[in-house]
């Protein structure tokens, strides 16, 4: 009640003598540092989905105001960016992007009865141990995206060589361990593990190990950064070595880091959803305006989409009352139509392989 009553006092403008309302929300993720490309992906989606639902006449009659916060993957900066918004009165949150912001995040957002739906936080934990009913995603999951490249790579190379590495980070570990599981399951051994810095421009020492060990396949637990030198600087060393991901290998930026090196890396995402039908509109929107489509975009957009649609069905923004629609709804949005299970994650397809080959990246043909 208290919460209400404070975002309703919060959302109250008067402007030009008559009472005018708003609803505020946000999206937060890293805007500025070497992962910027995924908040530059989230913020498009953000503003053109705000955008169209004002132009639609809002939300139950009020418009949207966005604020945009920038946490830079760290997760200190993601608490601070969080109680920003509790004081500037932000009901809602289509964020963070990196797990290791989410997840410390959803503690705020939880304590001051905010609602937060991630794009693209796909570490279990983040919904495994939610700590309140308002924290959502519209992405998969590491352990779903871990058991379809940890089966992929038993099948297709079952006697190659399989390196895996991570970052650290809460994405980049539990993504490496959940397909090294899953790969363990289906019966392979693992021919090295170990974790790298982010952030370094040199990875000579680990690339020469793994020269060594005669690695054919390199699975990365980490970003585009990181994993593009990797890439490049095995083919330096005169490797063949196929490098595999995963989501964090959806933007251009990755290929121009690693130039023709590139050329064969695989990684896994969810379906394209700029291939959807229903998403063409908003992709040319966002193109002519000379924003991208691609990556996280699109799951921002659907975000806002699913909560503005659960703040229609409740008639408020009343935390309780839009945890409720949102629990018990479906919502079409431009990944489709999607609805949240009992834990918070999307009920939607899961994950497919792609390919990058000649500087662009589509599904795998096998």
């Amino acid at each position: 009640m208290k919460k209400t009553l404070l975002a309703s006092a919060a959302l109250s403008l008067v402007m030009t003598g008559s009472a005018w309302s708003e609803i505020v929300i946000a999206t937060a993720g890293p805007m500025t540092g070497q992962y910027a490309t995924f908040g530059a992906q989230m913020r498009a989606g953000a503003e053109q989905a705000v955008a169209d639902i004002n132009e639609a006449g809002g939300v139950n009659g009020e418009e949207l105001r966005l604020e945009v916060g920038d946490d830079a993957c760290d997760p200190k900066q993601a608490v601070a960016v969080a109680n920003q918004f509790a004081g500037e009165g932000v009901v809602f949150v289509a964020g963070h992007f990196c797990s290791g912001s989410s997840i410390p995040a959803s503690n705020v957002y939880a304590d001051e009865g905010i609602i937060q739906i991630s794009p693209a936080s796909t570490n279990p934990s983040f919904t495994d141990d939610r700590p309140g009913p308002g924290v959502y995603r519209v992405c998969g999951r590491d352990d779903q995206q871990g058991d379809v490249a940890g089966e992929f790579l038993m099948e297709n190379y079952p006697d190659a060589k399989v390196a895996f590495v991570h970052d650290k980070t809460a994405y980049g570990k539990g993504l490496a361990d959940a397909t090294m599981s899953a790969y363990e399951e289906a019966g392979g051994t693992p021919a090295l593990y170990e974790a790298y810095t982010a952030g370094e421009k040199d990875y000579t020492a680990l690339v020469s190990k793994m020269k060594q060990e005669g690695i054919d396949i390199l699975y990365v637990g980490g970003y585009h950064t990181e994993a593009g030198l990797m890439a490049r600087q095995m083919r330096e060393q005169g490797m063949d070595t196929i490098l595999v991901s995963g989501d964090a290998l959806v933007t251009d930026e990755y290929w121009a880091i690693t130039g023709d090196a590139g050329e064969g890396t695989l990684m896994t995402f969810s379906p394209d959803p700029r291939k959807n039908e229903i998403a063409k509109p908003v992709v040319e929107a966002l193109e002519s305006a000379g924003k991208t489509a691609e990556g996280y975009a699109l799951y921002t957009y659907a975000a806002i989409q699913a909560w503005a649609q659960a703040v229609e069905s409740a008639g408020s923004v009343d935390y309780d009352d839009v945890v409720a629609a949102l629990d018990e709804g479906d919502f079409e949005t431009v990944l489709g139509e999607l609805s949240f299970d009992d834990k918070g994650d999307v009920t939607l397809p899961g994950y497919v392989f792609y390919e990058w080959q000649d500087g662009e990246y589509d599904y795998l043909e096998q």
